[in-house]
């Protein structure tokens, strides 16, 4: 088992990054909570990561917090929530964001997270709110972390890797342009997809 990481972050493609470990070069996926928190490319980062084993890959996820991998976990034991519905989920809201929603029954701001319908976020509530008085709510606010490095690109191409990384979360392809129209002029990608995501949250 793969439980942490430190080394040179090699690059970032939302929601890929790959960090240089001795000379070995992780692939992980991310949510966008902790993409958009990393530095720049070439500084040394540290993730606590989880690795998923399955017949065809062997996958690796990673979290700038210890917290926000214990949150993932305990998704991915939720009936129906995949690893790509747990990065989605947490590409939308914090902990502490998520939390507030099944204490406070909030169906709708969770519908509104890509891919979790009525009854996903129904099952969320019930399954996840015995397992949070362990927990120690965090103070962030939704999806608060630092910025990226500037875009190396075009603002086309900038725009364009937001919105694939946007689908790759679960958002359908006009969706993810709804939610982009008028941000063209945030400084990178991950910038895009965070006032992006904040945007739906809003409503």
């Amino acid at each position: 088992m793969i439980g942490r990481l430190r080394g040179t972050l090699l690059d970032k493609q939302p929601p890929w990054l790959v960090v240089d470990v001795a000379g070995v070069g992780y692939e992980l996926e991310a949510s966008m909570t902790t993409l958009v928190a990393l530095p720049a490319a070439g500084e040394t980062i540290s993730l606590y990561t989880h690795l998923t084993v399955r017949d065809d890959a062997h996958l690796l996820y990673g979290f700038l917090r210890e917290q926000e991998r214990t949150m993932f976990r305990a998704l991915i034991k939720v009936n129906g929530v995949g690893p790509k519905l747990a990065l989605a989920i947490l590409s939308g809201m914090d902990e502490g964001a998520f939390r507030r929603c099944v204490l406070d029954d909030d169906i709708k701001s969770l519908t509104r997270l890509p891919g979790v319908g009525k009854k996903t976020a129904e099952r969320l509530i019930i399954e996840m709110r015995d397992r949070f008085p362990h927990w120690e709510a965090p103070e962030a606010a939704l999806l608060d972390g630092g910025e990226g490095e500037p875009p190396a690109g075009s603002p086309r191409d900038t725009l364009a890797d937001a919105e694939a990384a946007l689908v790759t979360l679960g958002y359908k392809p006009t969706e993810a342009s709804r939610m982009l129209a008028g941000l063209e002029g945030e400084p990178s990608t991950e910038a895009m997809i965070k006032a992006a995501l904040s945007r739906r949250m809003a409503g």
